[in-house]
């Protein structure tokens, strides 16, 4: 037995060990080329797939996810600047397992002073996403019932920073058993609220934009049960599917807009904006709504009341947003979706932005983006799309994103083609961007740099705070603006952080390249130049109908491509994901394989001298004009990190250049070209 025992634990030691040295961020072994690292065959974190989710990427028989359903009733109040409401939150256990407590998210409890983002975050110059210190906020939370057969009953409750425990006063049971929660609270308004929400002051009006407005439900899942990480600001959120049944009420003068559908329209519109309305949801070009002579108007709103109560609804969602304003200006339009369906495009901003080269052509910008992702990967779900003007400099909901409102010629198109393809990741697919930023912005980025491949006008990209020029909007094309050469300088340097790393671990100025540039990058390396256009955009494709409405991890989407393109593709993982590997591949030598004969032919040698494998492209240009390619597959580095290789050259041969398209991040350029 004795001997049993020490040849177990050496093969579980060696197993663990090389599977270990793959975890997230933790770097590899020196800074050469390792082909049994770079191909390890031990790339899982699980071995093998389990029956809630399936080896090959896909939901497994048994996948389940709780469901909360959503009643809020809320008051806006202009004069004290708070914000009042309660929530009902029907919160169904599907998962096999008792719960005894239940976790919350309480994001307003970022901006109490002793917050963990105030002392994580906070500097004397300001951050995008750390709080003023002007400001103080946070949840008060007056009451919390559990509510059974009409009676209600007080329950325990702890805040946590950004989290509240609720202690129940009987267990939830697993499979299917539900309890319903009612917590009537209040919190002030943040001016800025760290660029998810806030408000902007114009001379016409306050905008307001709500955002993390209520409690909401933690995740509890099959990965690590209930999912809590603190929210400090930069990570962004993971959040259940449930329907939305909300009401706001506002000032009458206010316009407001909310994701779903508005479902009372005769009782805060004017007759006259229905008409309007019901004119746009059949209109192919824009129709304004509301104008800048209205703002203000008295007759522009319903007459006779201080108040009105907007309500809206929204099915399958994680999340809703809104807005509110006397400011407002208003345009709509019709999105005409692959099924058939139709959708309604509509924008809201101030007379400031009304050109139509910015917020002014917001509403055109929206109904194309829409259509374009709902054609190329899944048919937009929700029945209003709505970008919002304001102070943020971009955020997205479901059904509904805050940009900034700001004049600027072709700005709106290119922030509402980022913002909105968030509606598809992680909106739609709903992975854990607390954790795993590359699987919302990294995957928004890439289907952006699509779009504004094909748009016929595309306008330049805007980053996001702390990220190089180019980190929105790209990716997806090639030619000048995608030189990896240029880019691999910045990218791939020695600031350089793993992209799968929590945005609150990453520095603030590497967030926009390894959030957001860097996956992209990946994404289309592995598109255009391992697996090839239509394998990739079928498997991409099939994760998207796999996982909407439902929460990947980054193990699904990389078994989901693997059994999608038919590769393994650990190594491309491992290297450009978990690592902070650089690629540098090079000309090492050209011969003649007949010196007295140069028609004969040349061999090649290539070598690999960075720790990314990557496949060769090698261009060939012979004396009197005659230029051939010859492109190897990443098996080349398999033995090893030199190869040479037989070219048919007809003649005496100019060069030998790699990569001649310039397509790979290669951080030493210099060695790509051999000159004979």
């Amino acid at each position: 037995m004795k001997k049993f025992y020490l040849t177990f634990a050496s093969l579980l030691f060696a197993f663990l060990g090389a599977h270990a040295q793959y975890e997230p961020g933790k770097p590899g072994k020196g800074m050469g080329y390792d082909q049994h690292e770079t191909f390890n065959p031990y790339f899982y974190n699980q071995v093998k797939g389990t029956e809630y989710r399936s080896a090959n990427g896909a939901p497994g028989p048994k996948y389940w996810q709780n469901h909360p359903d959503y009643k809020i009733v809320a008051r806006l109040d202009t004069v004290t600047n708070m914000l009042t409401g309660t929530v009902t939150i029907t919160y169904k256990n599907n998962s096999p397992d008792v719960l005894g407590f239940l976790w919350l998210q309480v994001d307003q409890n970022l901006f109490k002073a002793d917050s963990r983002s105030n002392e994580t975050t906070h500097t004397p110059t300001g951050q995008r996403f750390s709080s003023r210190p002007d400001f103080v906020g946070g949840y008060n939370i007056k009451s919390i019932t559990v509510q059974k057969s009409g009676k209600s009953e007080p329950v325990e409750w702890v805040f946590s920073d950004t989290r509240m425990r609720v202690n129940l006063p009987r267990p939830v049971k697993g499979g299917g058993d539900s309890v319903k929660l009612v917590i009537s609270y209040s919190f002030p308004i943040p001016a800025y609220g760290v660029d998810r929400m806030g408000k902007k002051y114009t001379k016409d009006g306050t905008e307001y934009q709500f955002a993390q407005w209520y409690p909401r439900m933690c995740v509890y899942d099959d990965i690590r049960g209930w999912d809590t990480l603190p929210y400090l600001g930069a990570g962004e959120f993971y959040l259940e599917y449930g329907d939305f049944d909300y009401t706001v009420t506002t000032p009458a003068n206010m316009v407001v807009v909310g994701s779903g559908a508005l479902v009372n329209s005769a009782e805060v519109l004017t007759k006259t904006v229905q008409e309007r309305l019901a004119k746009a949801a059949l209109s192919d070009k824009t129709i304004n709504i509301r104008s800048q002579s209205d703002i203000n108007n008295p007759a522009a709103q319903p007459a006779g009341k201080k108040e009105l109560t907007w309500h809206f609804k929204m099915h399958s969602s994680r999340d809703v947003a809104w807005a509110a304003s006397s400011a407002f200006m208003w345009d709509a339009a019709r999105i005409n979706l692959p099924s058939g369906k139709k959708a309604l495009a509509q924008a809201v901003y101030g007379a400031d932005a009304k050109d139509p080269e910015s917020w002014g052509g917001a509403t055109e910008s929206v109904k194309q983006v829409i259509e374009y992702y709902s054609n190329t990967l899944y048919e937009f779900p929700w029945p209003v799309a709505t970008a919002v003007g304001g102070n943020l400099g971009g955020m997205e909901y479901p059904g509904i994103i805050f940009c900034s409102g700001r004049p600027g010629g072709g700005r709106a198109w290119s922030i509402v083609n980022h913002e909105f393809g968030h509606n598809w990741f992680p909106m739609l697919v709903g992975s854990n961007e607390r954790r795993y930023t590359f699987m919302d912005e990294g995957f928004d980025t890439f289907i952006n740099g699509l779009n504004a491949k094909q748009h016929v006008t595309p306008a330049p990209a805007i980053p996001p705070v702390g990220a190089p020029a180019g980190a929105r909007g790209g990716g997806g094309g090639r030619g000048a603006a995608q030189d990896m050469y240029s880019i691999a300088q910045t990218y791939y340097g020695p600031a350089e952080e793993p992209i799968i790393s929590y945005e609150d671990v990453l520095q603030f100025g590497r967030i926009g390249v390894e959030g957001y540039r860097k996956p992209s990058i990946a994404l289309n390396l592995l598109r255009n130049d391992v697996v090839g256009e239509k394998l990739f955009d079928m498997a991409f494709k099939n994760y998207v109908k796999l996982w909407a409405f439902k929460h990947p991890t980054p193990d699904d989407f990389f078994r989901v491509m693997e059994n999608g393109t038919g590769e393994d593709l650990g190594w491309f993982w491992r290297g450009f994901f978990f690592n902070t590997w650089k690629l540098d591949q090079a000309v090492t030598a050209v011969t003649y394989i007949d010196k007295a004969d140069p028609a004969k032919g040349i061999s090649i040698t290539v070598k690999n001298l960075g720790k990314i494998a990557m496949p060769v492209t090698v261009e060939v240009k012979e004396e009197g004009g005659t230029t051939g390619r010859i492109k190897l597959p990443v098996e080349i580095w398999q033995r090893g990190d030199t190869w040479t290789f037989p070219y048919a050259s007809k003649g005496k041969v100019i060069s030998v250049t790699l990569d001649p398209d310039k397509a790979y991040p290669d951080i030493n350029p210099a060695n790509n070209v051999f000159k004979m």
